[in-house]
């Protein structure tokens, strides 16, 4: 039977190219399955509903989450996020690692309600490479920019909550180290503990 798969979160500030690496993860290897979150925000330019995000209204967000159909869901930036749970749950079993990019507030809830998630933070090289990069996306007021800086601010308090810290300075080595990351995550003990036993019950016969 193919092992279950990892649920891993990618989190990092606004800017900081999450989006940019998940797409590389996905396009290198197989073995990846990115869940797509529902939001309430508008569509950016060039997104489609359903590939990218599921584009609520507050009114069916807020049925989503009366129908339980969330495993996890938070507020930013003045609208809702949320991580449909049938598809994470179907890929798992398929042996897919399954990536979740989400926020800080969806991270670490879903880290409190399944322990064996693994967590990683994409942060830049430095400050002042945050800011250009959010300015240089060029799909954002002023206003919008600095919110997103004040949010980083906030965000920095709550790093040290996650397993791994990815700096993103040259994307193609960055997809690497994020790679070697995760799959290193299969071979820990307590992911393996099954098998573990399995073995001390086969090893048995040399007694």
């Amino acid at each position: 039977m193919k092992a279950r798969g990892i649920l891993l979160v990618i989190s990092g500030f606004a800017g900081t190219g999450k989006g940019t690496l998940v797409s590389a993860l996905l396009e290198k290897y197989d073995n990846y399955a990115l869940s797509v979150s529902a939001t309430t925000r508008s569509p950016r330019p060039g997104e489609v509903d359903g590939v990218h995000y599921f584009f609520k209204s507050q009114e069916e967000f807020r049925a989503m989450i009366q129908a339980d159909e969330l495993i996890e869901y938070a507020q930013y930036v003045d609208n809702f996020y949320g991580t449909p749970r049938a598809y994470v749950e179907q890929k798992l079993s398929e042996g897919k690692d399954v990536i979740l990019e989400i926020e800080m507030q969806g991270a670490l809830k879903i880290k409190e309600r399944f322990p064996d998630t693994l967590l990683l933070f994409v942060v830049p090289p430095d400050a002042d490479t945050l800011q250009s990069r959010l300015a240089g996306r060029g799909t954002e007021t002023a206003d919008v920019i600095k919110k997103r800086l004040r949010r980083a601010v906030e965000e920095t308090a709550y790093i040290s909550q996650y397993d791994y810290l990815v700096v993103n300075d040259k994307i193609d080595v960055c997809v690497e180290e994020m790679h070697a990351i995760i799959q290193s995550e299969h071979f820990r003990v307590d992911r393996n503990l099954d098998f573990v036993e399995t073995l001390r019950k086969d090893m048995e016969k040399f007694r």
